[in-house]
């Protein structure tokens, strides 16, 4: 009896020391999976959400005089939905000005661009020029702060969007880097798909220039489906 005692007593420990060490990985093996996965993943990663846009441009002869009208008429803006984003002045001429606000109801918007108040707003602030109004959706934005002002906006047509955007893409951020430019946003208008706004900072106006004028941009604005002539403006950022 005392023998098979013996026997039994390392067997019996080397079964329960297996049995342990089981179970013991069995949870390790568990417990890695949720240390990888966030309990909540929906806020571990930020979603860009489109938004709508009304651009204004026209010249003004004080740019003092004409933002103090401005900014006395934002209430009336905010009962249309319009909030304020973006003020840009000329790089060329300090006094043509760029405006972009936020807009939630695009009728609206539209609405409160044609009163008559705004006009006599406009006119009292010595906006000289007529101005012109756009409507976007903002599908690519990126608001990181930089140290940079200076912005250049390309708009233009395009046969078709998707296949603008596959080369557009393929061009990639690095390459335009290189050139001076840093992306910074993307829209398409709300009344005509094709017509594609796109902004970008400045790092080194001299390559910019020179960039935009290459043959090399113009044959892959062509590759990509551009119709016309972009149109171009250089404005620098003053809030």
């Amino acid at each position: 009896m005392k023998n098979i005692k013996k026997i039994l007593t390392p067997v019996l420990i080397l079964v329960f020391t297996v049995a342990f060490l089981s179970c013991k990985n069995n949870k390790t093996e568990k417990a890695e999976p949720e240390k990888a996965m966030p309990k909540d993943t929906a806020t571990a990663v930020a979603v860009f959400e489109p938004f709508k846009v009304i651009g204004i441009k026209h010249k003004v002869a004080d740019y003092d005089k004409w933002r103090k009208e401005y900014n006395s008429h934002d209430s009336m803006r905010m009962a249309y939905g319009i909030s304020h984003y973006m003020i840009g002045r000329g790089i060329d001429d300090a006094n043509m000005i760029m405006i972009i606000d936020k807009i939630n109801d695009v009728p609206k918007a539209k609405e409160f661009s044609m009163l008559p108040d705004l006009k006599e707003k406009m006119k009292k602030a010595g906006v000289i020029s007529k101005p012109e109004f756009t409507y976007y959706e903002v599908i690519r934005n990126d608001a990181s702060k930089i140290d940079q002002k200076d912005r250049l906006m390309v708009t233009h047509r395009v046969k078709d969007f998707d296949a603008w955007l596959k080369v557009y893409d393929a061009e990639g951020t690095t390459k335009r880097l290189e050139e001076g430019f840093i992306d910074r946003g993307l829209a398409r208008s709300i009344d005509d798909p094709n017509i594609v706004a796109i902004v970008f900072a400045i790092t080194d106006m001299k390559k910019v220039k020179e960039n935009i004028k290459s043959e090399a941009k113009k044959k892959l604005m062509k590759d990509a489906g551009v119709v016309g002539a972009p149109e171009m403006f250089f404005y620098k950022i003053v809030e």
